[in-house]
């Protein structure tokens, strides 16, 4: 193989799995995500999630950065146990190419609760 191929396949194979979505774990299939207080919970900690940066952005779709930095946060979430998270912030990036602006970050901000009592 050429070594422009060899670059070609290195290439491929750092950006496809970028251009997907962080998995959800199984773990934090059951954690929903509200914008009010949820009263009654116990405060477990902060959690964010993120997906994309300057260079894989480009390569993800919008919906995919999104998807991806929700999971994120809902992993960390179900890390601490939690079951519902409060969203504080949500943040995009953008970075200027072709011509326009092209999305290439999300980035959530919540406070994680366990409100079902086990």
């Amino acid at each position: 193989m050429s070594k422009k191929k060899n670059l070609y396949v290195l290439m491929g194979a750092i950006l496809l799995p970028a251009c997907s979505a962080i998995p959800l774990n199984p773990s934090a299939q059951h954690i929903r995500i509200v914008t009010g207080d949820p009263a009654g919970c116990e405060y477990l900690g902060e959690v964010t999630g993120n997906q994309g940066d300057f260079f894989t952005g480009d390569w993800t779709s919008n919906a995919n950065l999104e998807t991806g930095a929700r999971n994120a946060m809902k992993n960390e979430a179900a890390r601490l146990g939690a079951d519902t998270v409060q969203m504080l912030a949500t943040r995009g990036g953008l970075t200027a190419g072709g011509g326009s602006m092209q999305q290439t970050n999300v980035t959530y901000t919540g406070m994680a609760y366990r409100c079902n009592k086990k």
